[in-house]
């Protein structure tokens, strides 16, 4: 049984056990195909001794007929075998797919740590097709095996020391096949991880052009992906000269091996031990032995490229979970009191805050990353290093991350859009799809108005990632996206800053109309939006610097009045 590691094995071993009747079904297929292949020269043999030699035409027919219907058979075989490896390795790539997004989607997090998007994307496509390749090419190496074994027995009973020498010359040969794939196996994982990283910077490039292009940094991106991606390239070509020095080295072995027993069985004849017909049969099977010897060739270089892709597919499944898994569920009529009591985390030094249930309630940071850090704990993405944060009395440690989400929604300023329509994007985040919410989550977003604007309203298509619409469009309907989910606990980090101020003014006025007796938290420099809170929360140096309304801060507090109207 291949495998790739610990990991990597295991991951081998499962895909390849999921699908052990469609492989079991296909190898016995391929053994009857390459079992028949090997007969044939052994009847052509016959027919010279028992026919040609004799001059019987019964003999002739009769044996022409068994011919025939080895075609026939091997032929059937193989479509049907070829049609069953096939399909089995698709749907092998397939699962596993599956697999890494549940992975990736999973609420604990950790499966994209320190990994690009466009990485990840690569493990679930390439990596997985491979892993699902080491399936398709099992039953043509089980099918290889079987037709040397059945050569090797035909020989047997042509001449034993021609059996001899295929049974004793198998096994060193597939040993050094074996051997020689190993370096194909180290380059083949650098190559993954060379081409899976130079995705990811892709990627990450595109979906940051019009940044880019405003900044003038187009020469700096652009050199940065031509290094990478020669990166990729080198370590592509060192694989492929890999690869292609295996095959040669293995195909050198076995000609040599191939011209020895046709050498050992001209000399039989030679000497009388065979006749004319067994020497015409070992000849045409020495010839058919390159077959099976191509294919184990072929295969070897297969599970090489495979277990390497294996063990990437299984540092993604096995990675951490960012948090611990727990067990309670907050009820769906949460009043959703929010706490933070002494939380620690990255720039977060030891802060208290208390969001009562129903409250419009605003932080301000200059820090971005203190901003980042209050994210990361509201939403659950990383536990805090002290303290902890509590809904309605509860610890989140202690509550279900699928079940916390659909209680607390944390909507970043950069969420991204689908591929699909306007209003699909807007219902997205809804577990029941009302047409009242929606609409009200449309008007209080403003984006109705962008609706307004599009061919087809609401039901227009918007392209990757929301890029047929402007910054401040997007923004609207990601906005929209979040109030519809109508979750008891909302926090919104900069949903307006590229939306004009007058409509910027209405948002914020819909806003606390459409969250009334709703928790939510606005993180924030906006004044507008500061202006519709019951009160302000400023964070400076990871610590509550100072709490109050927000036009009383604004009279009050200069470093709060120079964050907010700067």
């Amino acid at each position: 049984m291949p495998t790739g590691g610990p990991a990597g094995g295991l991951v081998l071993r499962q895909t390849i056990r999921e699908q052990r009747r469609r492989v079991t079904a296909a190898s016995l297929l391929g053994m009857t195909h390459q079992g028949c292949e090997a007969l044939v020269p052994v009847v052509i043999g016959a027919i010279i001794d028992s026919a040609v030699a004799t001059g019987s035409s019964s003999a002739l027919l009769r044996l022409l007929m068994v011919l025939a219907v080895l075609f026939l058979v091997l032929s059937t075989c193989y479509r049907t075998s070829a049609r069953i490896t096939e399909g089995t390795g698709e749907i092998a790539a397939h699962r596993l797919r599956l697999r890494l997004g549940a992975r990736v989607l999973d609420p604990r997090g950790g499966a994209d740590a320190d990994r690009l998007p466009g990485a990840l994307t690569s493990i679930a496509t390439n990596d997985a097709r491979r892993v699902g390749s080491v399936v398709t090419v099992i039953p043509y190496g089980v099918a290889a095996l079987a037709a040397l074994v059945i050569s090797a027995v035909a020989l047997l009973r042509i001449s034993v020391p021609l059996g001899l020498l295929v049974l004793l010359g198998i096994p060193p040969l597939l040993w050094l096949g074996h051997r020689i794939s190993r370096p194909l196996e180290r380059r083949s994982e650098t190559e993954q991880e060379r081409a899976a990283h130079a995705s990811g910077v892709a990627a990450d490039l595109v979906s940051g052009l019009r940044v880019l292009k405003g900044m003038g940094a187009e020469s700096a991106a652009v050199d940065r992906y031509r290094a990478t991606s020669r990166d990729s390239l080198s370590a592509g070509l060192r694989a492929a000269r890999s690869r292609a020095g295996h095959e040669g080295a293995v195909l050198a072995l076995t000609g040599v091996f191939i011209a020895l027993i046709a050498i050992v069985g001209a000399y039989l004849a030679v000497d009388g031990s065979i006749s004319v017909g067994d020497l015409v049969a070992a000849v045409g099977l020495a010839q058919f032995l390159l077959g099976p010897f191509q294919l184990l060739t072929y295969v070897n270089a297969e599970l090489a490229q495979g277990r390497a892709s294996a063990r990437r597919i299984a540092e993604v499944l096995d990675s951490p979970a960012a948090v611990a898994e727990g067990h309670d569920v907050p009820a769906d009529d949460t009043p959703g009191h929010l706490a933070l009591r002494g939380v620690s985390l990255g720039t977060l030094r030891g802060v208290d805050l208390d969001l009562p249930p129903g409250s419009l309630t605003g932080v301000v940071t200059r820090d971005p990353a203190l901003a980042d850090d209050l994210l990361v704990c509201l939403a659950r993405e990383a536990d805090p290093e002290a303290g902890s944060v509590v809904l309605d009395g509860t610890p989140l440690t202690s509550l279900d991350p699928d079940g916390l989400r659909r209680a607390v929604l944390v909507a970043r300023h950069d969420a991204d859009l689908f591929e699909s329509t306007l209003l699909d994007n807007v219902r997205a985040g809804a577990q029941e799809a009302d047409p009242a919410a929606v609409e009200r989550a449309l008007g209080a977003s403003a984006a109705d108005e962008v609706a307004r604007l599009l061919p087809e309203g609401t039901a227009t298509l918007l392209a990757e990632r929301g890029r047929s619409l402007s910054g401040g469009q997007r923004q609207r309907v990601a906005l929209a996206r979040a109030l519809a989910a109508d979750r008891p606990v909302l926090v919104l980090h900069d949903p307006t800053t590229a939306v004009d101020t007058v409509t910027e003014s209405r948002i914020a006025a819909r806003l606390r109309e459409v969250r009334r007796d709703r928790t939510t938290v606005l993180v924030t420099t906006s004044p507008a939006l500061l202006a519709v809170t019951d009160r302000v929360v400023v964070l400076e140096d990871g610590v509550v610097r100072a709490c109050g309304p927000h036009a009383e801060l604004l009279t009050t507090d200069p470093s709060y009045r120079a964050a907010v109207l700067a």
